[in-house]
């Protein structure tokens, strides 16, 4: 992982290239001021030197903000920060198309997907789109084969499915690794196949990437993450009604108009004599969906140690995205969001809200709906976090981790999150860097932590064995 003195280097080097013509200007105005006194052409020319020299260093510091995911003390919130429970996630994602009033609100489910097309040409700089929040070439284009559940029943069993290409908001990328979309679907015209248009925001919603609550007339709260049935009945209220406002995650029939807190009024009665299941976190068939592999994003590892940084103390934290939300500035490799983080300090002190514009891997946002978790690490006096996207691909299953044991056989880590938090952890204390995914014992300079990783991994219980 980068230094941000390395950072800044680079992009002073880069600033004092770009405006090399300000220290010239500078130093023929100050020579021609020094024969002529005065404020004459040579005081203009070095004050438009001086200008320009200045910009150099105030580009630097400007650019490597913005390219360096840094948390410091200026980022922190005020008051307490935002006043969300910790399981909350609220996503706020660009517009999709709404389709003709005709038009009505199923549920689909991704049979399979796979990547047609991701190619901008912006290379690692920022671009900005100003007044379109889905640019398509930042926009990958998606193959789906959905299944469509027709409650009007279009044949026998009441569904049909429909292949096609759309373009996919990036923010909404785990919808389809869930599986579980909603669709708007045109009346069908004579000897004509339906007209099918996924709503991405939505979907994320009734994929479970969003939270979502209700407090009823009364003030009690429901929770209906991930409660699919229901959330896509309300959805139809809501569209027949123009739309209607979730505060961060919750739904407030107290602030609604009467009639319609009235019709979700009554639907949460008849949902409360007949509780819904909650849905999977990912439909079956996940492999089929899995887009992972075919976007851009950093390869998971256990991690980059500076030597440095592990003898004065640095530490790595996790953190959870409470916020995301869409800007019309993009990398290649993922969108920048503004997001606000709940961070655990390691002295363990009360927990605190950060707000930070960030550049987030497409290859994570694609399993936004299983975690919400990232990795930070500490500077050694415990004032900056820096987001180290390759150790959380590992943590959250972007890419698997693996760890061979010195006489060659595969340790069961796979899955299992917190003992692979547990190893980068200690990798760390330890100075060890290890710049893949597969921990291999059977290497010179890992034979010292062998003993500790195995009886790790054996202490560690795995849940898919328990009972």
């Amino acid at each position: 992982m980068r230094s941000r003195a390395g950072v800044f280097i680079g992009n002073l080097l880069f600033a004092a290239l770009c405006c090399c013509t300000g220290p010239i200007f500078l130093a023929i105005g100050y020579s021609a001021w020094n024969e002529d006194p005065g404020w004459g052409w040579p005081a203009a020319v070095a004050a438009a030197g001086a200008a320009i020299t200045l910009t150099i260093p105030v580009s630097a510091i400007s650019s490597t903000r913005k390219e360096f995911p840094g948390i410091t003390r200026r980022d922190r919130l005020k008051g307490g920060g935002f006043p969300y429970r910790d399981d909350t996630f609220v996503l706020l994602a660009p517009r999709s198309q709404q389709g003709s009033p005709q038009a009505r609100l199923m549920r689909a489910d991704v049979v399979e997907a796979s990547l047609v097309r991701y190619n901008p040409d912006g290379e690692s700089t920022f671009t900005t789109h100003v007044g379109n929040y889905t640019p398509k070439e930042f926009t990958p284009l998606i193959e789906l084969r959905l299944r469509v559940y027709d409650s009007e029943g279009t044949d026998e069993r009441g569904e049909f499915e429909v292949t096609g290409e759309w373009r996919v908001p990036s923010v909404c990328l785990s919808a389809i690794t869930a599986g579980r979309l909603v669709v708007l679907v045109e009346p069908a015209a004579p000897g004509a196949q339906r007209a099918v248009t996924p709503e991405w925001p939505r979907s994320a919603l009734l994929a479970g990437t969003r939270t979502s609550r209700l407090i009823d007339l009364d003030g009690r709260s429901a929770e209906l993450t991930r409660r699919s049935g229901r959330q896509l009945q309300q959805m139809r209220i809501s569209r027949e009604a123009g739309g209607v406002v979730m505060t961060g995650d919750t739904i407030d029939l107290r602030k609604l108009d009467p009639y319609t807190a009235a019709r979700y009024a009554a639907l949460a009665d008849r949902y409360r004599d007949r509780p819904e299941d909650q849905a999977p976190v990912s439909e079956p068939g996940e492999g089929k969906r899995w887009l992972a592999d075919q976007l851009p994003g950093e390869e998971g590892e256990f991690g980059r140690v500076g030597r440095r940084w592990s003898r004065r103390g640095g530490v790595l934290v996790r953190a959870r995205f409470l916020e995301m939300r869409s800007t019309t500035t993009f990398q290649d490799h993922g969108p920048v969001l503004d997001t606000v983080l709940r961070i655990q300090p390691a002295d363990g002190t009360p927990p605190f809200d950060a707000a930070r514009r960030l550049t987030v891997p497409m290859d994570y946002l694609t399993v936004l709906h299983r975690t919400k978790e990232v990795v930070l690490a500490v500077s050694p006096n415990g004032r900056s976090y820096v987001v180290d996207w390759a150790r959380t691909n590992l943590l959250t299953g972007v890419t698997e981790a693996r760890v061979i044991a010195p006489d060659g056989r595969e340790l069961p880590v796979a899955g299992r999150p917190e003992l692979i938090w547990a190893l980068m952890n200690l990798l760390a204390s330890l100075g060890l860097s290890v710049r893949t995914p597969v921990l291999d014992l059977r290497k010179r300079r890992l034979r010292g932590v062998a003993d500790m990783v195995t009886r790790m991994v054996q202490d560690h219980a795995d849940p898919r064995t328990c009972a």
